[in-house]
């Protein structure tokens, strides 16, 4: 049985691993440590993603805001084409539903100037197979944008090989023991060790934290259906922009000369390798058709994604305040791909300060307000406080 050592063991090949890992590469000597045979199989590789400075609560939102650089201006040889394409997210309500509309806007607002209100007949205008009576008039944020998930999950792990880090496929954690100042982690194929663990296993957080001795976060992994269908014929459909309506029954979305669509569901299950519920995608379908013209006869392909959210939304990132050296960046709820680059940049930066370092300062981020820490009541620790 083989043993390595490295200055970080990421536990996870997700987005939210392999980001971490990227930035900590450029310093440090990093082994990833992903259980499937692929990376970003089972949330990652699975989600619709939109980037949306609106979306999601305040340290998400202050997160995601940290990576828009990175995403509009990636590294030269981080990857063949942009991560960002024009896309648009517009919300639309039906009648009685103005005040949540209202809200919407102001939270949208917040946070993007790049906003219009539209009343009926400008929605009904912009998408025409909406379904006149069933609209009062929609908030179109023109700036959310579609991203290339593929190209940045590859383009994290590739620098982080390229920077010296190596990632270990079909290595499932078996067990976990501490002692001397490092971490032993068992895998089927090796021991691999290192002083701090990075806990990056998305719906199985929880799972890995038990083995480190950790107390669990209340980590709730949540099915989110999907499934593509066929567009109407004779309606160029390529430059709609995702469209849901505010209470969130189905969302749809142009992909690839098909149209994706979702019933935005957030159903509580065990961390597995999760399918589609036909009564989901049955759901989708009925409110699709009731609120749309569309017709939807048989969808091409159906599938669904674990999004794993702790009792208050937020992300998890920070040390353990009980297990030394070990380190959460879990909790990504719907919001990982689009805080990847900010998230892993600042866990990273945590990670790095060095023994004593306080939480770096950065715009908006509080750092109690995602440390693992605000779940056992005992005060946000400092790096320093795991050595």
């Amino acid at each position: 049985m083989s043993h390595e050592t490295a200055d970080f063991i990421v536990i996870g090949a997700g987005i939210g691993g392999a980001s971490v890992a990227y930035w900590l590469a450029r310093q440090a000597r990093v082994i990833v440590l992903e259980a499937e045979p692929q990376p970003g199989y089972h949330s990652t590789g699975r989600s619709a993603a939109l980037f949306m400075e609106s979306y999601g609560p305040d340290q998400v939102r202050a997160l995601t805001r940290a990576g828009i650089d990175f995403f509009r201006n990636p590294p030269a040889g981080f990857c063949e084409h942009p991560l960002l394409s024009p896309r648009g997210a517009f919300v639309f309500a039906g009648p009685g539903q103005e005040a949540e509309l209202d809200a919407h806007e102001a939270s949208v607002r917040a946070t993007s100037s790049v906003v219009r209100r539209l009343d009926a007949r400008q929605a009904l205008e912009f998408l025409p197979v909406l379904r006149p009576g069933q609209v009062i008039g929609g908030v179109l944020e023109e700036d959310a944008s579609d991203i290339d998930v593929d190209a940045l999950l590859q383009g994290f792990l590739r620098g982080t090989r390229q920077q010296g880090g190596r990632t270990v496929y079909d290595a499932a954690v078996t067990g976990m023991t501490y002692a001397g100042g490092l971490w032993s982690v068992n895998t089927a194929g090796g021991v691999y060790r290192a002083p701090v663990v990075v806990n990056a296993a998305g719906a199985w957080a929880d799972a890995v934290a038990r083995m480190a001795g950790a107390d669990p976060v209340g980590l709730v992994p949540k099915r989110r259906s999907a499934f593509l269908f066929a567009p109407p014929e004779g309606i160029a459909s390529s430059h709609w922009p995702l469209f849901v309506d505010v209470r969130e029954s189905f969302y749809i979305k142009p992909d690839a000369g098909m149209l994706l669509g979702s019933p935005c569901n957030a159903d509580p299950v065990a961390p597995h390798d999760v399918q589609a519920e036909e009564l989901d995608i049955a759901i989708a379908i009925d409110n699709i058709e009731r609120m749309t013209t569309l017709r939807i006869r048989r969808p091409t392909h159906v599938w669904a994604g674990l999004r794993s959210f702790v009792a208050d939304g937020e992300l998890v990132g920070g040390y353990d305040p009980r297990a030394p050296g070990f380190f959460w960046a879990a909790g990504q709820g719907g919001y990982g791909i689009q805080s990847a680059p900010g998230a892993g940049r600042y866990y990273a930066s945590m990670l790095l300060g060095g023994d004593g370092a306080a939480p770096p300062a950065w715009p908006g981020v509080d750092p109690a307000r995602i440390s693992p820490a605000r779940f056992t009541g005992i005060d946000h620790p400092a790096a320093g406080d795991h050595a």
